[in-house]
């Protein structure tokens, strides 16, 4: 993207943001008391294939928005955001916190016909939730064993105390479950069910013809009396954004999630009363833009350099010339929107000015060389949403003013997850962390160290900080809540003072619904949700 493009999509964003803001405000229509109705196809726009369908492998927006329908979770939460019961029916804690007790919905089956038993449970956690599922890592990392005294009960043992409403707000992303008969055997990251998944959910899967579509069906049999009202869910894999608007305008995309359009198209649509543009239904997904930085290279190594390139981009500037009112500054890792755990103390912040920036980079020794450059480094942006690329040009061209040249290098959703995760081949990559209503469930792991190789969105830095391992490890295990308050609190300071990622915006999404739709948005993790309840209206 060139400085021209830039300055279209800055021109554009100050002149629709006011559009989107009077449209996300008010954003439901009135309707008359309907019956729903059985029958039809929701379409959804896919933007960036992930090369992976099971949530229980990897957690991500990308991969719930397909295998949330697919497969199902222990725990999800209801349309108030509390907890609600999927696969368990009811669970209790001990007093110490290290024995908790799950039990389980009775007369369930996989979509193959197979019972779904508590060992289905057991295997989960113990194979994937633990060793392998991004976040679940950390979260179970005192997970000690999980007992089935019976079919429908699954007794969680932890050598740590594993505070219950920490696992409770985690459980809707971290609690899917996946059919130990078709993993109990082989390469769990190479089963072929992680692209063709099979669950207990309300569809199941059919076709997935790469690059083009994903199906799933209606399950007759599912254990929801009635439910699913729909037919068929069609995700249409489509990464040109402007492309997606046009096929929502024709009505052959219903739902575009996660921000998926531009910001010029989703305004555009908002002023179309064929479609409802929303930020509800997002709350349980609040994301900051980050800028990832890899230790590997030498520069960023060093704390003067990162603090000199959180001070060399003009944040403020950015929000309100690109992003409008849906943004505000970030202060660290814990977004403004935890009222349950944001800080009054967030520790150092990083304002813009270019003058501190030159003088941190002198200090660290990487000093002007002929024609103004210090050093080169790679950025690589997460090819999510269009705020991402915008956000990488925009660093480019603010850290050229301090000497510092940035190559940008863009990839297809599997090759940036696979070369910043993997392979560890970027300097410094942007993309979205993604709040999911505790630190502890996907936000820590970014900064835990020891987090297994190749997890996407956690901690693959090459950066070790023992003090904040002990601050995370403690407070996810604290079940006094003033107690676990105050040491986020300490992350957050610690997680600011060292910078190992910057997260310098705080956002919320934006969904683009077409308004034959019902009840969608009706949770706070809506579009990752089963969607057993919608329909469409004729």
């Amino acid at each position: 993207m060139t400085s021209t493009h830039l300055e279209i999509n800055r021109r554009r964003a100050l002149m629709t943001s006011a559009a989107i803001a009077a449209s996300v405000m008010f954003p439901e229509r009135a309707f008359a008391e309907e019956t729903p109705r059985k029958g039809g196809i929701f379409t959804v726009h896919y933007g960036a294939e992930q090369r992976m369908l099971n949530p229980s492998l990897q957690a991500s927006t990308g991969v719930y928005i397909i295998g949330g329908k697919i497969q199902e979770q222990l725990v999800d939460l209801d349309h108030a955001g509390k907890p609600v019961g999927v696969l368990a029916e009811s669970w209790e804690s001990t007093p110490d916190g290290r024995t908790i007790t799950f039990h389980l919905r009775k007369g369930v089956t996989w979509h193959d016909g197979k019972p779904f038993t508590s060992a289905d449970v057991a295997f989960t956690a113990m194979a994937m939730w633990k060793k392998i599922l991004n976040y679940g890592s950390t979260l179970q990392l005192f997970l000690t064993a999980v007992d089935t005294p019976d079919a429908h009960t699954a007794i969680f043992r932890y050598e740590r105390p594993m505070p219950m409403d920490l696992l409770l707000r985690a459980l809707p992303d971290l609690g899917y479950i996946s059919p130990k008969h078709l993993y109990d055997s082989g390469d769990i990251r190479q089963n072929p069910v992680n692209l063709a998944p099979v669950g207990t959910g309300p569809f199941k899967f059919t076709q997935y013809e790469r690059g083009q579509f994903i199906i799933a069906d209606r399950n007759p049999n599912y254990w929801r009396p009635n439910a699913p009202y729909l037919d068929r869910i069609v995700w249409r894999v489509v990464t040109d954004r402007a492309a997606a608007a046009v096929q929502v305008e024709a009505g052959q995309i219903l739902y575009s999630g996660f921000s998926g359009l531009t910001i010029s198209d989703t305004a555009r649509l908002a002023k179309d009363k064929r479609f409802i543009v929303t930020t509800k239904g997002n709350e349980g997904n609040a994301r900051t833009n980050t800028i990832e930085f890899n230790f590997r290279r030498k520069e960023l190594a060093d704390i003067r350099v990162r603090r000199a390139i959180a001070h060399a981009i003009n944040v403020p500037f950015f929000i309100d010339n690109f992003l409008g009112d849906f943004a505000k500054p970030g202060t660290g890792p814990i977004p403004s929107v935890s009222t349950d755990f944001f800080p009054k103390d967030t520790g150092p912040q990083y304002a813009y000015d270019k003058a501190k920036a030159v003088k941190l980079l002198d200090e660290a020794g990487f000093k002007a060389g002929s024609g103004g450059t210090r050093f080169s480094l790679r950025l690589l942006p997460a090819p999510w949403g269009e705020d991402i690329s915008l956000w990488a040009t925009y660093v480019q061209q603010q850290l050229s003013d301090v000497g510092i040249k940035i190559e940008i290098v863009r990839n297809d959703g599997g090759g940036y997850l696979k070369s910043v995760y993997a392979d560890h081949n970027f300097d410094l990559a942007s993309g979205w962390h993604q709040y999911r209503n505790d630190p502890a469930v996907s936000t820590t792991v970014w900064y835990r160290s020891g987090q297994p190789a190749g997890a996407p969105w956690t901690n693959q830095w090459g950066w070790t900080d023992e003090k904040i391992d002990k601050i995370i490890d403690d407070a996810a295990t604290e079940v006094d809540p003033v107690k676990r308050k105050a040491l986020y609190g300490e992350f957050e300071r610690r997680a600011n003072e060292e910078l190992p990622v910057w997260m310098p915006i705080e956002q919320i999404f934006q969904s683009v619904i077409n308004a034959k739709a019902r009840n969608h948005s009706n949770t706070p993790r809506w579009g990752s949700a089963s969607w057993y309840d919608l329909w469409l209206a004729e």
